[in-house]
């Protein structure tokens, strides 16, 4: 978990939301990602469509089978379903998601029987930590928007 931290430290830097993620296989790291999806203007540039397409291309292949992913940050519906395409084995995620998390916040995706691959989801992990950092970004984005209407 701590490179996905490490990787959501990254998107921070860069006035991005401070999400990260990397996939592992047979316990070395074959990708990573962290949230762009303002410096790319691409509404799907989480951190999880990040490192999977990272690993696809790592792979050669777009299901990657028998590979963990970890999140600081319980996936949305939108990453859920990318996840279970590429048949991640398990995803191990950091804060709980309570607006749009994808892994039992909101909905259970990965919990759904009629669906033909069950993902296992672990949530919790360092979490005070993975939420710490979205919550001292917010607070920083939230004095600056101040600063602005007052200056203003």
């Amino acid at each position: 978990m701590q490179l996905a931290i490490d990787e959501a430290t990254q998107a921070a830097t860069r006035g991005e939301v401070p999400v990260g993620a990397i996939v592992v296989r047979d316990g070395v790291v074959i990708a990573r990602g962290f949230n762009q999806p303002i410096g790319l203007h691409d509404p799907t540039a989480h951190a999880e469509i990040q490192a999977l397409r990272a690993a696809g291309q790592a792979l050669g292949n777009y299901r990657l089978p028998g590979c963990d992913l970890y999140v600081t940050l319980e996936p949305c519906a939108m990453c859920s379903g990318a996840i279970q395409h590429a048949r991640i084995r398990r995803v191990i995620w950091g804060a709980a998601d309570p607006k749009t998390g994808a892994c039992g916040s909101v909905i259970d995706l990965f919990g759904n029987p009629t669906l033909n691959h069950h993902t296992v989801s672990r949530g919790g992990i360092r979490s005070s930590e993975c939420a710490a950092l979205l919550q001292s970004f917010f607070m920083q984005r939230r004095a600056q928007s101040r600063q602005r209407t007052e200056s203003g």
